[in-house]
């Protein structure tokens, strides 16, 4: 049985997936959380995304799943494995882009993995582990349009994003020239696009994965996932994603990057992609975990 399988296992025999994280989150607690302490004494609350197909979603049963809660599990496990504890309690808390630093440094929860961007201002307010993984930006599409790249971004198309996203204002500084529509959620995009209210939605590649896969399997509707690029190749953005941590816990940070190297060289992370994103999904090469130099350009 490989080491993968193992964790696997110990996940699901162990793990209880609490409806009501929200209550023991939140009861006063103002400081941040240790992840390695919490892990040993057998309960941790974990923030994810709740409404992003393939990434990370409450199900109508109260279920969690998606590929950042996956990651999340499987750092946990691992954490606990090595040092000899029990698999401890995984709770769930839901953690809006906004709120996810206050979260983190009101000891609201112990990590954050939820499309989670990497990037210097973020790095002042909390730690980061990872890259786990390098997305970027893109655009859903239905599969009869025309639309292959960024060459065909042309003056009037109609995008949508969400207010506010890093997403959206690219596009603002880039291509004033298109009509951007800005929604609550990128679910409202989606079916802007289903419906024919936009042409596309973009964000990043993996939130789009994850509608495309969605929309095929609930409507056999048929929608492609176009990057962009640069005419010389290079992407459109880049985007490292990362587990958010309390700022200054060391051994916290490293014991992540530890699990993440880990997920990786077993190829775990692998099928945690290709289970949530589809098997068409491209994963990329493997980020260089624990180095943050990207932040500072």
């Amino acid at each position: 049985m490989n080491h993968y399988t193992r964790l696997l296992r110990r996940i699901a025999a162990t793990v209880v997936v609490a409806a009501g994280a929200v209550s023991l989150a939140s009861c006063g607690n103002t400081e941040a959380r240790s992840l390695l302490a919490d892990i040993e004494n057998g309960s941790v609350v974990l923030g994810t995304k709740y409404d992003q197909p393939g990434l990370g979603e409450r199900t109508p049963e109260k279920d969690f799943v998606g590929m950042d809660v996956d990651v999340s599990r499987y750092v946990v496990t691992y954490i606990a494995d090595k040092n000899g504890w029990d698999v401890p309690d995984m709770q769930w808390r839901e953690t809006p882009s906004a709120q996810r630093e206050t979260l983190i440094n009101n000891g609201e929860v112990n990590m954050i993995t939820a499309s989670y961007s990497i990037n210097a201002g973020r790095l002042a307010a909390v730690d980061f582990a990872g890259p786990y993984m390098v997305t970027h930006q893109g655009l859903l599409v239905e599969s009869q349009t025309g639309i292959t790249g960024l060459e065909d971004v042309k003056d009037g198309m109609r995008l949508c994003s969400v207010s506010g996203s890093t997403p959206a204002q690219k596009v603002k500084d880039a291509l004033p020239g298109v009509q951007l529509q800005e929604f609550d959620t990128y679910a409202a995009c989606a079916e802007g696009v289903k419906q024919g209210v936009v042409d596309a939605l973009t964000t990043d590649s993996t939130i789009l994965a994850g509608f495309a896969q969605r929309y095929k399997e609930r409507y056999d509707d048929d929608f492609r996932v176009i990057q962009l690029q640069n005419p010389d190749g290079s992407f459109w953005t880049d985007e490292h994603y990362g587990i958010g941590l309390p700022k200054g816990d060391g051994a916290d940070r490293e014991a992540v990057n530890e699990a993440l190297e880990e997920m990786y060289d077993s190829g775990a992370f692998d099928r945690i992609v290709k289970d949530n994103l589809g098997e068409d999904f491209e994963v990329g090469p493997k980020p260089a975990i624990g180095d943050l130099s990207f932040a500072d350009n």
